[in-house]
């Protein structure tokens, strides 16, 4: 045993050595490709590239908040707009595990006021949550942005009742949908009997650790939170200008964008769900597997799952060679991305509280550094 030891002691010394110099070359990668986009005392973000349990890279720029000057942290809380959508999904599929509901269910069954109601009765929930409904947005936000500016999921909801006729049929295509998550959040309440937002808070905040995570209500949540900045021309001059809650309509309609968090929370989040601590192996599998409707008719392959958009491993626009989960969000001012590898641990988010020039280049650039420098090989098992 001694001899083995002695043995295999030095191939660990150097698969560790190698690790450490790994994560150096790549942290300083990440360095390189933020570099200069934010200033220290205007709006910025915070990037976090993380491997199991492990962080590989951290960096907060900015200020959360241009009249304070408080510098971005990782515990600051930002709007997380549309990846809001992936815990309404998931408070669904927790519903659907406790056998309250199916997916598989009509929107009539929780919706009979529909004045058309046979599109309620052939739309399924399954179809608002992977955008493939038909349903069309009839809510005129241009021309009633004061209503908007508090309309909360209800009445961002109601306008799609009164649908005549649909996109088209439920699950021949996609075409992404802000207020069908409305309706999927009213659903919770309405078989819970309580706020959706104590139900996700509950159900998955707190068994997956999300300490610092709270989700909009109608008011803003205005303690600890980012305010999120546009540029504009005020004066003759290019400023920053505060655009989020009161300025930006249908802010609070939280079922489609209200779910705050600090980069560190969704870390969490995306580990809860990998170990599956709200939700089972099966659940979390259908979820992020690609809904193919038997009745699709668009040239367009379909690439979402409950939520989730899902570049599968062998799709031709993926050059990575492995499975990517991810969702972006953009809502006022805010900007997000929220990248998830499962297979090989890696989680990738960035969280920003202005519009960022560079963001899509700061996910496909991030990746290909993971790429260059091995992170998306197969683990080490020790």
């Amino acid at each position: 045993m001694r001899k083995l030891y002695w043995l295999v002691l030095p191939l660990l010394v150097m698969i560790l050595i190698s690790c450490g110099v790994k994560e150096k070359s790549a942290t300083k990668e990440f360095e390189g490709l933020l570099k200069g986009e934010f200033s220290k005392n205007e709006p910025g973000g915070i990037v976090l590239v993380q491997k199991d349990s492990k962080i590989i890279f951290l960096k907060g720029y900015g200020v959360s908040d241009i009249k304070t000057k408080e510098k971005i942290t990782p515990d600051t809380i930002f709007n997380t707009g549309s990846i809001s959508k992936t815990f309404v999904a998931n408070a669904i599929l927790i519903l659907q595990e406790e056998k309250l509901l199916s997916v598989k269910d009509p929107l009539y069954k929780y919706f009979p006021d529909f004045e058309n109601k046979e599109i309620a009765k052939k739309i399924r929930i399954e179809h608002l949550l992977s955008h493939t409904s038909g349903l069309p947005d009839l809510r005129d936000v241009e021309n009633n942005r004061d209503y908007y500016l508090t309309a909360k999921d209800k009445e961002n909801f109601e306008p799609l009742k009164k649908v005549k006729s649909l996109l088209f049929e439920p699950g021949e295509r996609f075409e992404y949908s802000n207020p069908a998550y409305n309706g999927l959040a009213l659903i919770i309440e309405k078989i819970t009997g309580r706020r959706w937002q104590d139900f996700v808070i509950a159900e998955i905040f707190k068994p997956a650790g999300m300490t610092h995570s709270v989700i909009t209500d109608g008011s803003f949540p205005d303690k600890g939170v980012a305010h999120a900045y546009v540029y504009a021309n005020i004066k003759g001059k290019k400023k920053f200008k505060e655009y989020d809650y009161g300025e930006f309509p249908t802010f609070a309609a939280a079922g489609n964008g209200g779910i705050w968090c600090s980069v560190l929370d969704l870390a969490k989040y995306e580990l809860a769900i990998r170990n599956h601590v709200f939700l089972s192996k099966e659940s979390i599998e259908k979820s992020r597997t690609v809904f193919r409707p038997e009745n699709w008719k668009d040239s367009v392959p379909p690439k979402i799952g409950y939520a989730w958009f899902i570049k599968e491993k062998n799709a031709k626009d993926n050059k990575y060679g492995v499975k990517i989960v991810y969702h972006t969000g953009s809502q006022g001012g805010f900007r997000a991305f929220f990248i998830s590898i499962p297979e090989k641990g890696i989680i990738f988010i960035g969280l920003f509280n202005r519009p960022v020039k560079i963001f899509s280049k700061i996910m496909d650039k991030g990746l290909e550094i993971l790429k260059k420098h091995n992170w998306l090989e197969p683990r080490n098992e020790l």
